[in-house]
């Protein structure tokens, strides 16, 4: 398959009808049409599924069960949905009960549940609630002491979450903010903490090994965009400033690296940036480190098992690429199938990261369309084949073997030549013996030649 960018099996396989109706016959057959064919290794993403609402703006959790709670945005509003990685596939959970909403925040608590709390629909929210992933359903918590949108917010070590800055918008009121409350879980309510040095919206906030949380750059309306930064302390729920920024900077993401620094790339100052920069902790300093390949903003930034930083998306942009820490350098990774900018990007415990949503141009154009990135790393061993049967409902049954504990996806088609996109999903990969390895495929008919890739995906 000359069109495959990663390491993969495509399996062709072909089933007369008078075979299958003998097993024995069936796999001799099944082993004597079999093609096993490896493709080059490279890092490549793949459709997964639709969401049920095209959204923009929206958020994206990791759940404790290992699926992903997407909630609001623009167009999505008040409706909610999960991803199964198992499976690759969405499914609607219950809707947020009190209002619609995008520009808000959702933070994973210890006990699990989900708070979504302000964002912005007819006006700013001060509203927050719970999604509570054993039942599917949201209830209202207690209301923010400040209505807020284009906030930022932290789980603390202890359990708390700090929410700071933002934005208000009541006509014809417009005021930036730089005012901070705790949620506390254990009651349900909210409390002001110290306010910000400098109000500011669309900033980011990252927490530090040592606890504090570093808040970085964004945009105060009246003094325009921030090169700023400030800590905050939990201990004594204070704010000091901290080193600047070379740049300023807004609609940027940071990133807290396995070696404590805080690493700064992209956002929109006039024009779109393509720098980056290192904060050090233990200087409270910030170092130029190598520029991205494409300038951007409202892009995304996962920091990856081995690692890496993959910052993917942005205005107008489908290209990914990979930042380095050791060496400091960006290289230029797959593309995303197709451009957004405001999507989401979630890192699932397989190693992959789940984008979904955001926006196309023109627009406003929200997307419902999903992708996964594989940053190829080579997983996957040589597939055997073990088994093959029809079962009673008409489905046809595969088998393999493989290393015990792997995680697998299988794609389908009748048309080999046909682009990956184009494939169909058939879901995940049952591991029914240590080693051993088992899918379905409802799709296949008699005497129609199937061809499957079988892979981390």
């Amino acid at each position: 398959m000359a069109q495959a960018t990663r390491t993969d099996r495509s399996i062709p396989m072909s089933f007369p009808p008078d075979k299958l109706l003998r097993p024995a016959l069936a796999l001799a057959t099944l082993a004597f049409n079999f093609s096993l064919m490896q493709t080059a290794q490279a890092a490549s993403w793949v459709t997964t599924g639709e969401m049920s609402s095209k959204r923009a703006f929206h958020t994206a959790t990791l759940l404790a069960n290992g699926k992903v709670l997407v909630a609001g945005g623009y167009s999505g509003i008040y409706s909610a949905e999960l991803y199964d990685p198992a499976n690759a596939t969405w499914m609607k959970t219950g809707g947020m009960t009190t209002e619609h909403r995008f520009y808000h925040t959702a933070t994973l608590l210890p006990n699990g549940k989900v708070l979504v709390a302000g964002g912005d629909y007819d006006r700013t929210r001060s509203s927050a609630e719970l999604y509570d992933p054993a039942t599917g359903t949201w209830a209202a918590t207690s209301l923010m002491t400040d209505a807020r949108n284009l906030h930022t917010a932290t789980l603390l070590p202890n359990g708390k979450v700090l929410v700071a800055g933002g934005y208000y918008y009541a006509n014809p009121l417009n005021v930036v903010l730089s005012s901070a409350e705790l949620y506390d879980p254990a009651t349900g309510r909210w409390t002001r903490t110290g306010a910000m040095t400098t109000a500011r919206e669309i900033h980011t906030a990252t927490l530090l090994p040592n606890g504090q949380v570093l808040v970085a750059a964004g945009d105060n309306k009246s003094v325009g965009y921030l090169s700023s930064a400030e800590l905050y302390n939990p201990a004594t729920e204070t704010w000091t400033m901290t080193g600047a920024l070379n740049i300023k900077r807004s609609s940027h993401k940071t990133s807290l690296l396995p070696n404590g620094k805080v690493l700064v790339a992209g956002g929109d100052y006039e024009l779109t940036r393509s720098s980056a920069e290192l904060y050090d902790p233990a200087t409270g300093t910030w170092a130029v480190t190598g520029a991205m390949n494409t300038a951007r903003y409202q892009h995304t930034a996962t920091l990856l098992l081995d690692g890496q930083v993959m910052v993917a998306g942005g205005y107008g942009l489908s290209s990914a690429e990979l930042y380095d820490p050791v060496t400091g350098s960006w290289t230029v990774t797959g593309a995303m199938n197709t451009a957004r900018f405001e999507l989401s990007a979630t890192l699932l415990p397989n190693g992959r990261v789940l984008v979904a949503g955001g926006e196309a141009l023109p627009g406003p154009s929200p997307l419902s369309s999903a992708e996964l990135y594989d940053a190829g790393t080579g997983m996957v061993t040589a597939i055997t084949m073990i088994n093959a049967a029809k079962l009673p409902s008409g489905a046809f049954q595969f088998a393999f073997t493989n290393t015990p504990g792997a995680s697998f996806s299988v794609f389908g088609t009748t048309n080999l030549s046909a682009p990956f996109s184009d494939w169909t999903a058939l879901g995940g990969v049952s591991e029914i013996l240590p080693g051993q390895f088992q899918f379905i495929d409802s799709q296949a008919t008699n005497g129609v030649q199937r061809f499957y890739r079988v892979g981390i995906f």
